[in-house]
C-alpha cells in the first residue's frame, strides 16, 4: 500500500523509507537520446571527434543496460541486486544512454526519487566533461 510521505512523495508502507514518486514522462528520456545522438553525431563529422568516444559511449551503454535488465530481473525475484552506486557509475563513465533506454524498456528506477536525482547529476557531470573534451580538442577547428 502507498501513501504520501513528506514532502509529497510516495512511500511504500511495505518497505518503510523508501522514497517512490511520480515517474517523469518518457518522452522526456526519448528526447534527451534524440539530441545528444545528433550532437554527438554531429560533433563525430563536423568537428572530427575521435573514433573511440562514440564507441565509449556505445559499449558503456550496452554495459548499463545489461545492468539494469539484471537488477531488474533480481529485484522481481527478490535476489541478489547490482547496487545502486554500480549503476549510477556505469552511467557516469558513458552508460548513461544505455541506462536511459533501460530504465524506460524496464520500468526500473524511474520512481525512486533520490536515484533520479543522483541520476541526473551523473548525465550532467557526464555531458559536461563530453563538452570540455570536445572543446579542447575542437577548439582550434571552432576558431
Amino acid at each position: 500500500m502507498d501513501t504520501t510521505g513528506r514532502g509529497g512523495e510516495r512511500v511504500d508502507s511495505n518497505r518503510p523509507g523508501r522514497d517512490l514518486s511520480k515517474p517523469l514522462p518518457g518522452a522526456l528520456s526519448w528526447i534527451m537520446l534524440i539530441v545528444f545522438a545528433l550532437a554527438l553525431a554531429g560533433a563525430y563529422v563536423v568537428l572530427d571527434l575521435a573514433w573511440w568516444v562514440p564507441a565509449l559511449y556505445g559499449a558503456a551503454s550496452v554495459v548499463a543496460f545489461a545492468a539494469y535488465g539484471i537488477d531488474k530481473s533480481a529485484a522481481r525475484r527478490q535476489a541478489a541486486r547490482i547496487s545502486e552506486q554500480t549503476l549510477l557509475i556505469l552511467g557516469l563513465v558513458g552508460g548513461w544512454p544505455g541506462a536511459l533506454v533501460a530504465q524506460q524498456l524496464f520500468r526500473h528506477k524511474t520512481r525512486k526519487r533520490s536515484f533520479r536525482r543522483v541520476f541526473w547529476g551523473t548525465v550532467s557531470v557526464n555531458i559536461l566533461a563530453l563538452a570540455a573534451y570536445v572543446y579542447v580538442v575542437a577548439g582550434p577547428v571552432i576558431a
